[in-house]
């Protein structure tokens, strides 16, 4: 009874510190993390159960990243996965330089000073993931740079927690670690590539008939899967997002990830909590003065590089700001990095407590930073030119001269339709979109697009919105289209905007925001079924002429 006992102490100190937080308007996690300190050993040590409560919170890692990888289209990963890598390494690089040089300067010794440093460089994969999700922005450009980042340095973070146990050990040479890593890489992949082209298809149709059943093998997959790779040495994270991956091009992915999205809320909770336990902080009078200043870097430091890196590969500011804003913490795998080299003699006490005070300040600090990511960039996009190396940027660019009658943000869903009625009009239009799949789609139509995001007001301003006569927005965030309608009703109130919205209150606040018409799709087809039934009555002949047709239009669908 006692793992229970402890997991319903857990859920109940945990549900009152969230409603106070919630109350007081600050972010949920900063109270999760709090409640593992208050109740792991550095307060009241009444958490015993360590190894319940860590298998809850790997499970609450791997549906986490199952989620995440069900949303990686393999479009998009080629799409940005360049930009990832390159951002990933120049990240892990410049920043552990730096890092090591301050902790240097701070009086550590030289392998002190190398663990510190690497350290810094890794950003937490479930932090930001999930507050990204929290914001709904898990779709956006930069979100999906950053899954690519994070993905990098998971990998980086694995190969440093194989090779450091054998440089310090004599039983086998580095080089036969690292071949036999390779070599299982291989393996594990090519067994992948095989099961999806030959069994998954299969094995997917005979068990989607049940949403019971599909919902115990997507758990089981994601599991089984995340397992297979901590079993060949490999990282949980990565195992989990490459199975959520594997799925995304059977047409179950949505709603498998609708289906784990409580269980994954309910076990990140007790993964939060679990890391609050873990943090040690022992002579803390010794370290506060260095915490803080490499605290200070990596949440100053640390977005400033990525922010310059993205500029210089082409990306613009608010691009490069939105991204750096989220690796202004270090991760949990800089803590078991650091714990494995207080284990194996190569740093004290002292060390290990400096990168865990690190760790909490950087996460809290990181989490109000992420969550008002659109004030901050307001406060400080007059400053950020400062920090642009490259003045034009080449990625998200759109042709400045050209002059839209009509713009339709969002290619997916219903986005043809909306297309075929600017047609009719002989009006210049352009359609606006960031998925490589509807951009592909576009350009083999012959529709005019522009590859960039609506939340930009840079990239906004290259559409002369000033001379826009109608604007259609069917993209599904409404924190977008809210400040899609705002920006544009500033620029020219004489535009027709009519953004997309889901529930009553949402629709409410973007005519308050001067929106000229609100869609909402649940609304207008009710509307439209209560019409058609009113009109046909009983004569089913009618409703499979109305279906004929139906199913006509559908199949001349490019979306």
């Amino acid at each position: 009874m006692q793992p229970f006992l402890e997991l319903s102490l857990i859920l109940v100190v945990t549900t009152l510190i969230s409603f106070v937080l919630h109350r007081m308007k600050q972010p949920l996690i900063v109270g999760y993390i709090l409640v593992g300190i208050f109740l792991g050993p550095q307060l009241t040590n009444v958490l015993h159960s360590k190894e319940h409560i860590e298998l809850f919170s790997r499970i609450g890692i791997t549906a986490l990243l199952f989620i995440v990888g069900l949303n990686l289209n393999p479009r998009v990963i080629k799409e940005v996965g360049k930009i990832s890598l390159l951002t990933g390494v120049g990240q892990i690089v410049v920043t552990a330089a730096i890092g090591v040089g301050i902790a240097l300067i701070l009086g550590l010794s030289k392998i002190a000073a190398l663990y510190v440093g690497i350290a810094l460089t890794f950003s937490s994969t479930i932090i930001i993931l999930k507050l990204l999700s929290d914001k709904g922005e898990s779709n956006a450009l930069y979100a999906k740079i950053i899954v690519g980042l994070l993905l990098v340095q998971d990998v980086v973070a694995t190969l440093l927690l194989l090779i450091v146990p054998a440089l310090s050990s004599h039983e086998q040479p580095l080089f036969t670690t690292i071949s036999l890593l390779s070599l299982k890489t291989f393996g594990v992949l090519l067994l992948l590539v095989l099961f999806i082209d030959f069994v998954l298809p299969k094995l997917l149709r005979a068990i989607a008939s049940s949403q019971e059943l599909l919902f115990l093998f997507s758990l089981a997959w994601g599991l089984g899967i995340a397992s297979l790779f901590y079993v060949l040495d490999f990282s949980i994270e990565i195992g989990a997002l490459i199975a959520g991956v594997t799925l995304t091009l059977t047409p179950f992915a949505d709603e498998v990830a609708a289906r784990l999205k409580p269980l994954r809320d309910f076990f990140v909770v007790v993964f939060f909590v679990a890391l609050g336990t873990q943090m040690v902080f022992v002579n803390l009078e010794h370290f506060i003065v260095p915490a803080i200043v490499l605290a200070l870097f990596v949440l100053i430091g640390n977005p400033v590089i990525l922010f310059i890196l993205m500029n210089m590969l082409g990306f613009k500011r608010r691009t490069g700001f939105f991204a750096g804003m989220t690796v202004a913490q270090i991760s949990e795998f800089s803590l078991i990095l650091a714990t494995l080299g207080f284990n194996l003699g190569h740093i004290d006490q002292e060390v290990l407590s400096l990168i865990t005070f690190v760790g909490l300040i950087t996460i809290t600090g990181s989490t109000y930073m992420i969550l008002n990511s659109d004030r901050l960039f307001k406060l400080f996009n007059s400053i950020l030119k400062y920090l642009e190396l490259r003045h034009t940027p080449r990625r998200e660019s759109a042709d400045s001269e050209e002059v839209f009658d009509m713009v339709l943000f969002g290619y997916d869903r219903v986005g043809n339709d909306f297309v075929k009625v600017f047609q009719k009009f002989k009006k210049n239009f352009v359609v606006v979109d960031y998925n490589p799949n509807s951009i592909a789609r576009l350009e083999q139509a012959r529709i005019p697009f522009r590859f960039g995001d609506a939340g930009d007001p840079d990239f906004l301003e290259t559409l002369h919105p000033e001379m826009i006569k109608l604007v259609i927005s069917t993209l599904p965030d409404y924190r977008t289209n809210r400040f899609l309608v705002h920006h544009l009703h500033q620029f020219n109130k004489r535009t027709i905007i009519i953004p997309l919205a889901h529930t009553k209150s949402q629709a409410e606040a973007l005519y308050a925001a001067g929106a000229t018409y609100v869609l909402m799709p649940h609304y207008i087809g009710a509307h439209f079924a209560a019409n058609l039934i009113g009109r046909l009555g009983f004569e089913k002949a009618s409703y499979h002429k109305e279906r004929k047709q139906h199913l006509t239009h559908l199949a001349t669908r490019l979306a």
